[in-house]
């Protein structure tokens, strides 16, 4: 099982390389939409911590 990690791994980087040679603008707003959700995330759990204190 470990082999079809590594090929499922290494078909994944492939393709994110060959994405991000073809069409830089979309892996650009891929990248960006990814970081704004994970700072939304955070920020959601800042309150919630934030507000139990209160």
């Amino acid at each position: 099982m470990k082999w079809v990690k590594k090929i499922l791994l290494l078909m994944f980087a492939i393709f994110a390389i060959f994405y991000l040679i073809t069409r830089p603008e979309d892996a650009a707003a891929a990248v960006r939409g990814v970081a704004e959700a994970l700072g939304r995330a955070f920020s959601s759990i800042i309150i919630f911590f934030s507000s139990l204190t209160e």
